[in-house]
């Protein structure tokens, strides 16, 4: 079955619509529907010209903290050949309408609908919209986490079509991920992924868990359950979960329900942070010392 891949187009809506939507921003969760991603809340990039984003995501203090992610609007002609200010900084690009030009560590790489790229942090990367259509794609960033040991991510660049997703067991098919990431590769601090229901396919148990999630729906609709509040998504939305919120879904259909699924993974807590730095536990002593 071909994917489908939802896009924002921005405008604004009449003044006679009505105010009430279904966004919601929660201690635990917050939904932003597709209605909200009006030209009014966009965003510029230095040095992306041409270009417009939805700030979608970004690090909070309190709630979730690990990532930014942007919805980018490439106009033809546009882009950028100094793509990430931050050299700590490792990046996923999603292409969900158009055709973009990457140039990665030097190889130039032609990403059309359903294009997935991993770009390791300090790598040398462009992107452009050569053609004369839009480009809208997905771009994830987090502050990579180096280890001791382990070498840095080597640079990917797929299409989730070429990918048989990996279906979970005893769920007949109902429920499957397609992984750009090996998930035994623990050089990789991040994984964002597809995730894709049938209809009738459920989270069965409501997971709760230590990983921040930024899941937007590409295609379908469905109701989730968020820190059990039954909220309902459709193709455009975007959930944005913090850890340990309590988490489940239910695809009714009537085709199928998918979405782009960023966590972190693979890390220790820091534990060190909450004291300003690391410290060497006091010894113990009895009342007699």
């Amino acid at each position: 079955m071909t994917p489908k891949y939802f896009a924002p187009r921005g405008g604004h809506p009449g003044q006679e619509q009505l105010l009430t939507d279904r966004a919601i921003f929660t201690e635990a969760y917050a939904v932003i529907p597709k209605g909200t991603m009006r030209d009014i809340v966009t965003s510029f990039l230095p040095f992306w010209d041409k270009t417009r984003l939805w700030v979608i995501a970004r690090p909070l203090s309190g709630f979730a903290e690990t990532f930014s992610q942007y919805i980018m609007e490439v106009a033809p002609g546009g882009g950028s050949n100094t793509p990430e200010l931050d050299p700590g900084a490792e990046g996923v690009l999603f292409v969900v309408e158009g055709t973009a030009a990457l140039t990665l560590a030097g190889t130039k790489h032609e990403m059309v609908e359903g294009g997935y790229a991993y770009i390791p942090p300090g790598a040398d990367w462009a992107l452009h919209n050569k053609s004369d259509d839009m480009l809208r794609f997905h771009w994830v960033r987090k502050a990579y986490e180096a280890v001791p040991g382990l070498p840095l991510p080597d640079p990917i660049v797929a299409n989730e079509q070429d990918i048989p997703p990996t279906e979970m067991p005893g769920t007949d098919g109902k429920w499957a991920t397609t992984r750009f990431v090996d998930p035994a590769d623990l050089r990789h601090d991040m994984h964002v992924t597809i995730v894709t229901f049938e209809p009738g396919g459920v989270i069965p148990f409501l997971e709760t868990h230590v990983m921040e999630h930024g899941l937007y729906v590409l295609e379908g609709k469905a109701v989730y359950n968020l820190n059990n509040d039954w909220v309902e998504v459709e193709a455009g939305d975007y959930m944005w979960l913090r850890a340990f919120c309590p988490q489940a879904c239910y695809a009714g259909g009537p085709g199928r329900f998918r979405y782009l699924l960023y966590k972190d993974v693979n890390r220790h807590m820091n534990v060190s942070a909450l004291s300003g730095g690391a410290r060497m536990p006091t010894p113990f002593r009895t009342a007699a010392q």
